[in-house]
């Protein structure tokens, strides 16, 4: 289950510690800043966004500057640098998605949950947000779900419908599902 609410100060569990080793170690000695992308994945597993103190965290543990762990969380999409929901549908935004639909997807999306682009459903369970091209131009639109990355492609308002609808009964028969 994703701790949402992260505390100032963060701990890191010695489990999550360990993996951070194996990742470390894959790398020359100097060069642990190479490590950054995939510990930022683990610590956004593990808490479900990648908060302020957490990227603090990474830079003392990397033993390397906080902005330079700050400039890499801000540069890429794929980290929530707040709290999301458990299920983050990301439509691509893109010419050719939008040309087949994507903008129409994106506003029944916003009516279906209610929610505006960045937005948290009351329930905890959703977000939605546009994102950059998601390389799927020839089954467009297409949105991946964050944070596992499933993609769902030639999208339509009752594809919308079943795809929620699923993970809905998905997450009420097993809360512990992403």
């Amino acid at each position: 289950m994703l701790n949402i609410a992260q505390p100032e100060q963060v701990v890191f569990k010695p489990e999550l510690i360990t993996k951070f080793n194996e990742i470390v170690a894959r790398y020359p000695e100097g060069k642990q800043k190479s490590a950054l992308l995939p510990i930022l994945h683990l610590v956004q597993a593990e808490f479900g966004w990648v908060s302020g103190p957490a990227m603090d965290k990474v830079a003392e543990y990397l033993d390397i500057k906080p902005i330079e762990v700050y400039e890499v969380a801000t540069f890429y999409t794929m980290f929530f640098l707040k709290p999301l929901g458990k299920h983050v549908l990301e439509v691509c935004r893109t010419g050719p998605c939008c040309l087949v639909g994507a903008e129409k997807i994106m506003k029944y999306i916003e009516q279906k949950l209610g929610v505006k682009e960045g937005e948290v459903t009351p329930d905890g369970l959703f977000s939605w947000r546009g994102v950059e091209c998601l390389a799927a131009c020839g089954m467009a639109p297409v949105l991946q779900i964050g944070p596992e990355y499933k993609f769902h492609e030639n999208l339509t308002e009752a594809k919308i419908d079943e795809l929620i609808d699923s993970l809905r009964l998905t997450t009420a028969v097993n809360p512990q599902i992403s």
